[in-house]
């Protein structure tokens, strides 16, 4: 594409190059803006409404609308159709790679095609230029970063010029008509800073916390920030504390995956403008004469119109559901394990039960013990030949700070989202095995030593999680899982993802799926489909079992106390247990092969053991 213009996969809008992040353009650094610029020519949100996600919006606590990001293509003719998310050039500050000096916003000015070169005018001890060449310019890459989210330039004059108070400071007025400072740079652990006027001198090695002040909350916003006392910090732009996306996940599941697509019903609920038309109807006669006036316009009998309108009345697609974080996990779960009757072409979550034929291989592993304990120990194993995932942007943080709402000030009625295609496999722990595994004393303490590390963090997941024996153990499996998929059957870890169904209250689960999903309708291609068949499933789980045993950094890692972020893993490390971060919804934590594999040295018994 045009040297203009960054391609970007949908899903990186919400994650790696959502609102705030830093991004490498083709030739620059770039800042992406808040969602209060991804609008039309006129002002309009330019994102497509997301329709069906009542339920999404019920278990992520949101209130506001679900939209696309803007979508724009380049054209033969080299011309871009639609509308581009907009970013802005940062940061502003360029330095000469030769001499050091600093720069600021060179390119204004420059014509199509001229690049910013170095404007040193100042000589050497020889008296030659110091940059005769004049070497094209390259953007400084540090930042300063408040925890409240707050971005900005770094402040090269106050720098070069601060002294502690019990040293003498040197001044001169800042003014970025003409370059003056120079970021001197002869090995990366002895930078300075120097001013070509007042001739003060500053190392840059380990700036120090600047006060924010009134400067700028985001480089393309110029409203002053909150006051606070909390003091800034110079980062470099590849720090991962810039800028940390928070994003939420959940499935579409029936009713909302059985919308029956293209029919009048749908028509009608999706079309805003119509229901309103529909809405304003003062009485019955009015009411009959605007669903008459439907019916010309979806060319159908007006009777079609007026029972569609009956089922939008009657809470279609919904029917008067209510759902909340808690439940809608349990109906995730329940959906996943109960046959969906008269499967239709269209539907977005579409599954096929395997349990009956795996429960019957059991019979035919009587001299293989340990392949029947597998067996035995998973009731269900079903293949979710088609899901839908939709996954929101709330916001951003930075220095795992205050959360940042994507417009920024939080006056927006929506939220950037995406809708992504997949499949998967699931399948569930015998309930009654799980229960008198995880009541060990043992087992317990193991966990509870866990779960005080875990309360005592300041670690923040996207998901809600209660640290049980139950948890681990389903965790570890389903990376152990991922990581086999990846020998096995070719699958990239980093494609696919996991999702952890576990509780033992009212109503106990204890499955999990791994699935891929993408931002494409065609992204169901087969293969986990047809690797939940109890044939191909049975070496797959098998081989988890077995990779539990044994990692090649044991015994170090079996008995490691604590190891990963807040020494949050025991048994887990790169060589077994962890996965790349975008695959886990757990941030790569709270793990512990010895939950399966079991430890005999402090009585900890495998979870196999409890399997006939």
């Amino acid at each position: 594409m045009s040297k203009d213009y960054l391609p970007v996969r949908l899903s990186h809008l919400l994650r790696f190059c959502a609102v705030g992040a830093i991004v490498r353009g083709p030739e620059y650094l770039m800042v992406v803006t808040d969602t209060r610029k991804w609008t039309t020519k006129d002002g309009n949100s330019a994102g497509r409404i997301i329709r069906y996600v009542d339920q999404v919006r019920s278990v992520l606590g949101i209130e506001q609308e679900l939209r696309e990001q803007p979508i724009a293509n380049e054209l033969d003719n080299g011309q871009v159709e639609g509308i581009c998310v907009p970013a802005l050039r940062f940061p502003t500050w360029m330095r000469c790679p030769e001499c050091g000096l600093l720069h600021s916003k060179t390119w204004k000015g420059l014509k199509a095609g001229e690049k910013p070169r170095c404007q040193n005018s100042h000589k050497d001890k020889k008296g030659q230029d110091t940059c005769k060449k004049k070497p094209e310019l390259e953007q400084a890459p540090w930042v300063l970063v408040h925890v409240d989210g707050h971005l900005a330039d770094v402040p090269w004059h106050f720098l070069a010029h601060h002294k502690p108070r019990n040293q003498k400071q040197q001044h001169c007025r800042a003014d970025w008509k003409k370059p003056y400072l120079q970021l001197k740079e002869p090995s990366p652990s002895n930078r300075q800073l120097y001013c070509n006027r007042c001739k003060a001198t500053n190392k840059f090695i380990d700036p120090p916390k600047i006060f924010f002040g009134n400067t700028w909350r985001q480089p393309w916003v110029d409203e002053s920030p909150d006051s606070s006392d909390v003091l800034a910090e110079v980062l470099e732009i590849n720090d991962a504390r810039i800028h940390s996306p928070v994003t939420s996940t959940a499935l579409v599941i029936p009713p909302e995956s059985r919308i029956r697509k293209g029919t009048v019903v749908d028509r009608l609920y999706s079309s805003t403008s119509k229901r309103q038309q529909v809405e304003r109807a003062k009485n019955p006669r009015m009411l009959k004469v605007e669903l008459a006036q439907v019916a010309m316009e979806f060319r159908c009998s007006p009777s079609v119109v007026e029972n569609a309108w009956q089922e939008i009345e009657n809470g279609y697609p919904l029917y008067g559901k209510n759902f909340t974080q808690v439940n809608l996990l349990e109906s995730e779960y329940q959906a996943l394990i109960e046959k969906i009757p008269d499967v239709a072409d269209d539907e977005d979550f579409v599954t096929v039960h395997h349990t009956s034929a795996w429960k019957s291989t059991a019979t035919s592993l009587t001299s293989d013990r340990r392949s029947r304990r597998v067996v035995n120990s998973i009731v269900h194993l079903i293949s979710v030949t088609r899901l839908k995932e939709i996954m929101v942007l709330k916001g951003f943080q930075r220095l795992d700070g205050k959360l940042v709402p994507p417009d920024i000030t939080g006056g927006n009625n929506w939220l950037p989202a995406l809708e992504l295609y997949g499949e998967g496999v699931f399948f569930t722990v015998e309930e009654e095995i799980l229960t008198r595994w995880e009541s060990e004393d043992s087992v317990m303490e193991r966990a509870n030593d866990t779960r005080t590390r875990f309360d005592e963090t300041d670690l923040r997941l996207d998901t809600e999680v209660v640290v049980t024996p139950r948890f681990l153990l389903l965790h570890t499996l389903a990376h152990l899982l991922i990581r086999q998929l990846e020998i096995e059957a070719g699958y990239p870890a980093a494609s696919l993802k996991e999702r952890i169904y576990c509780s033992a209250g009212k109503i106990s689960m204890s499955g999990i799926l791994i699935y891929v999903a993408v931002p494409d309708v065609v992204g169901s291609l087969g293969g986990l489909v047809e690797l939940a068949r109890p044939e191909r499933f049975l070496p797959l789980i098998s081989g988890v079992f077995d990779h539990a045993e044994w990692c090649s950094l044991d015994p170090v890692c079996s008995e490691h106390v604590g190891q990963g972020p807040n020494l949050l893993n025991r048994a887990a490390c790169h060589a077994c247990a962890l996965i790349p971060e975008p695959s886990c919804t757990y941030n790569n934590v709270l793990l512990d092969r010895v939950f399966i594999k079991g430890d005999h040295t402090q009585s900890i018994p495998a979870f196999l053991d409890f399997v006939d």
